[in-house]
């Protein structure tokens, strides 16, 4: 082993000298004891993987060093222990992976040699909708359709998992990723190649620091970093600030943990962690079942951190054997992390390390409440509700407001659905839906959503008929102990029927509602209302006809769903009256926590998870039933507008060229700041008058057929139409927004693509030149790779988003940055030049170099590759390019 920290590795038990660990505690360094422990993960990963080129000594010093180094924007590697993927992102992964093979063939080496190096999970629950509720088999129906859209996709998914090592596929109807990931795929600590180490993760979802409540680091990146880690690549990180967020008291009776992370969402939003991590401690912690965890750390992306964690205790390793995870292997972990000094002891402050800053929720404070109408941290007690919309009713447009005129606030629309007249009005329920790995992943409120549903329908309660109802749990493991505990007939009484596994609802794939109730809304102009327990509730995202939509937990789903309106003070208003004449209130049917935790003491038992999970990857039979072909090497179907082989690798060799110096370039875009990868990347909805639509026209589709990007994303002839497609596109070079530039050539005025393709076909490369923050947002890979398609060999920023301008330098696109204090403007740059870009033989990180126009101005950039490692990347021409060469060789 050629590691510079090998003196410190030992066998974990003596009686087996061959499994060995890096024993932290050895390094006899006092900073290590004051360390977060999320940084610990960080500092062990570093060590083990330090080689001095892609690890080095001086990074393991960084992180060590974190109470120093945090504030001085240093970056540092981090080799996680696993990728996870689902499938709208996981799809480009594959098809890469997939070219890589053909590309390694063509240059005479072993094609079987590509393979993720890194483990690989991918998990299919982005594709399924709720097209059917309310029928004893929506959810067959649900999964029958979702196979009839996807059928190509996913037989080209099951080819990947049957051609490529290290990469496992969870079949559609297994359950959301996150869930999965918690109840089955996380290990807590590995034991791989001979060597226990942390478990770790990065996902291609945002939600991945779900898993961070049972003490396993993990968060969302974007689809060319999880390809790097697949492919042995560490990810360069700033080293985080970690805000550690103390939590004490016992939560009341009432309140759920649902309640507890919408106050936690909207008090980090207002402390500010963007770009940090957040770990919990205190006392208050070990009052928290892993799931109350796991559902504060899904809604991390929601509060703006990083990661927020939660360090291993014994409440983990209980919950470990609760899920039927391997005694004997538990029982190591433990000695594992006790050994490292990872093991947490909550009500030891003894333990608490140094953070960055300390701020303390008391749980007895929070209260029960929803989030909304338009975003997460917008927490509103339910005491409050029917209030609170009616002030955003008449408020101005904006996050809190419809501008509403006051003489319309109580108007009253009728409609007939199935032969009964109803009526509808602003605030009237239309969507109520128990969805989501954020809350389906915790038995305490799905079962008290269960019991809820029984008092309910014993105390003779009902939900409208036109209110679309729905149940998508997170896992097979939801249904079987709501069957075992006797409630979910009560459920399918309400109306809330299993309709599928996966995210559904939560996405935006509600499906359509009833024609009537539409009708009656858009007719009255109606703010009418979804209620769901998700995680975002974005204007436009649950549905375009839920101008209002409120995050909740499970049973305050079902409440609102029998009130019919949010318009309801719970304490003073009866849900119902029923049959009998009597008022029913909600304090009538809610179940206490001792009820609740009675039952789930009986019925959440680990054969459930089990008997589930060793079916998981089997138990489908549609999946079972594609016919997926065999060979190693993907047969491309020329005819498939879903998957195509993309030209990455057209014209790669083994010899490496000589980077070239880039000659009269043409400017395709001029920005300004703050251009995120919503601009740049394909999304959403196919535009009927696109490049990309006209493409799918000429192949012989139809407008409905079009689907949107995202289930395209492993067509890169669509996915390059699609970039700099958005509407909201400002180039400097045309008067108003829109996904056009000027082919200066001719002077036409062009879409973006079909600009490009012009300059493609003379020979002529491109640049973009933009502003600061070029990049901002979420992490996308087709941002750099569909300027890359389109090409563009530089782009010339005034800075970058981190990830972004790494994500270029993956794909060979090379990020130049003004000097200080210039800019387009000081320079006195039109973007109507012609630029030579001048490359020099011996290239050093962060250099300088020269850029010429044809006007005779020169001036110089930095060229932002800032490691060895980046520059290694370039001279292959991106990350891909260089994986391919070092396996054929």
């Amino acid at each position: 082993m050629n590691n510079p920290f090998v003196q410190i590795v030992e066998p974990l038990d003596p009686k087996q000298p061959l499994k060995k660990f890096f024993n932290l505690s050895k390094l006899q360094d006092g900073r290590y004891a004051r360390l977060p422990f999320s940084i610990r993960i960080l500092l062990e990963a570093a060590i083990r993987n330090c080689d001095d080129f892609l690890v080095k000594k001086g990074d393991v010093e960084n992180i060590l060093n974190w109470k120093v180094m945090q504030h001085k924007n240093v970056e540092v590697p981090f080799r996680p222990a696993r990728v996870i993927l689902q499938d709208f992102t996981g799809v480009p992964a594959v098809v890469d992976f997939a070219a890589m093979r053909d590309a390694v063939k063509k240059l005479g080496g072993d094609p079987e040699k590509i393979n993720p190096i890194c483990p690989a999970d991918l998990v299919i629950d982005h594709s399924i909708q709720v097209d059917f509720n309310r029928q004893p088999d929506s959810l067959q129906k649900n999964q029958d359709l979702e196979f009839e859209r996807n059928k190509e996709r996913f037989e080209f998914l099951k080819w990947g998992s049957q051609a490529f090592k290290n990469l496992r596929i969870i079949p559609p109807g297994s359950g959301i990723i996150h869930q999965v990931n918690l109840e089955y795929l996380a290990r807590v600590v590995m034991d791989q190649d001979g060597y226990y180490y942390p478990d770790s993760v990065v996902g291609t979802d945002s939600h991945t620091t779900m898993i961070d409540g049972l003490g396993v680091l993990g968060w969302g990146v974007g689809g060319i970093e999880a390809e790097a880690v697949m492919l042995g690549q560490p990810i360069s990180m700033v080293l985080p600030e970690v805000v550690g967020y103390k939590l004490i008291g016992n939560p009341q009776p009432l309140v759920t943990s649902t309640d507890i992370v919408l106050t936690i969402t909207k008090h980090l939003r207002q402390v500010g962690v963007v770009g940090k991590f957040v770990e919990f401690f205190g006392p208050g912690v070990a009052q928290l079942s892993i799931a109350d965890r796991a559902t504060i750390a899904n809604m991390c992306p929601e509060y703006g951190a990083t990661a927020a964690y939660f360090p291993v205790d014994d409440i983990s390793i209980g919950y470990l054997i609760q899920t039927g995870r391997d005694k004997e292997k538990v029982m190591c972990t433990k000695r594992y992390l006790e050994a490292v000094g990872m093991l947490r002891d909550f009500k030891n402050s003894s333990q608490d390390p140094d953070f960055t800053q300390v701020v303390e929720l008391d749980l007895h404070t929070v209260v029960p409440c929803c989030s909304g109408p338009k975003r997460p941290q917008d927490k509103v007690a339910v005491s409050d509700m029917k209030k609170d919309f009616e002030t955003c009713l008449g408020a101005k447009q904006g996050f809190k407001g419809f501008q509403i005129a006051p003489d319309r606030h109580n108007s009253i629309v009728k409609f007939n659905f199935e032969g009964h007249d109803f009526e509808l009005t602003h605030g009237s329920v239309v969507i109520a839906a128990i969805t989501s790995c954020t809350n389906t992943s915790n038995p305490s409120v799905m079962l008290g959503a269960g019991l809820l549903a029984k008092k309910a329908v014993e105390a003779g309660l009902t939900v409208k008929p036109y209110i679309k109802t729905s149940l998508s749990p997170g896992s097979g493991v939801v249904t079987y102990y709501l069957r075992e505990s006797g409630v979910m007939g009560y459920l399918s009484q309400l109306g809330f029927d299993v309709v599928g596994y996966g995210c559904m609802t939560c996405i935006g794939n509600s499906g359509p509602l009833p024609e009537s109730v539409v009708e009656a809304i858009t007719q009255g102009d109606l703010v009418a209302v979804g209620v769901l327990s998700g995680n975002r509730n974005f204007e436009g995202r649950v549905h375009p006809n839920t101008r209002a939509n409120y995050l909740a937990s499970p049973p305050l789903v079902i409440a609102y769903a029998i009130a019919g309106t949010v318009r309801i003070d719970f304490e003073k208003e009866p849900l119902g009256i029923n049959a009998s004449g009597k008022k029913i209130f909600l304090k009538d049917i809610w179940p206490t926590r001792n009820e609740i935790q009675a039952v789930e003491r009986q019925f959440v038992i680990p054969g459930m998870f089990k008997e589930v999970y060793q079916k998981i990857e089997t138990v489908n039979k549609a999946w079972n039933a594609l016919d997926a072909p065999s060979d190693k090497l993907y047969t491309w179907n020329p005819k498939s507008t879903y998957i195509k082989s993309p030209p990455f690798f057209d014209g790669l060799t083994l010899a490496l060229q000589t980077p070239k110096t880039i000659e009269d370039a043409y400017v395709l875009l001029s920005f300004g700041d703050s251009v995120t990868t919503d601009h740049i990347s394909p999304a959403g909805n196919i535009a009927r008058n696109s490049p990309a639509a006209r493409y799918l026209t000429s192949r012989g589709l139809t407008p409905r057929e079009f689907n949107s990007y995202g289930s395209r994303r492993g067509n890169d002839a669509v996915m390059a139409r699609g970039t700099f497609a958005n509407i909201r596109l400002v180039n400097k070079f045309i008067d108003k927004q829109g996904p056009q530039t000027i082919h200066f050539p001719s002077g036409e005025i062009l879409d973006v693509f079909d600009a490009a393709e012009r300059y493609k076909q003379a020979g002529h490369p491109l640049i973009v030149l933009a502003g600061k923050e070029y990049g901002a947002g979420s992490s996308r890979d087709w941002a750099a790779k569909g300027p890359f398609l389109l090409g563009v060999k530089a782009v010339l920023a005034e800075s970058y988003e981190r990830i972004h301008r790494s994500n270029l330098v993956g794909m060979g696109v090379i990020p130049l940055q003004y000097l200080p204090g210039e800019d387009a403007g000081t320079l006195g740059l039109t973007g109507r030049e012609r630029y030579t870009i001048i490359i020099p033989e011996k290239l050093k990180p962060q250099m300088n170099v020269e850029i010429k126009l044809n006007t005779g101005k020169t001036f110089h950039a930095i060229m932002r590759f800032d490691t060895d490692v980046e520059l290694t990347y370039f001279h292959n021409g991106g990350i891909l390019n260089y994986m391919i060469r070092k396996m054929a060789s």
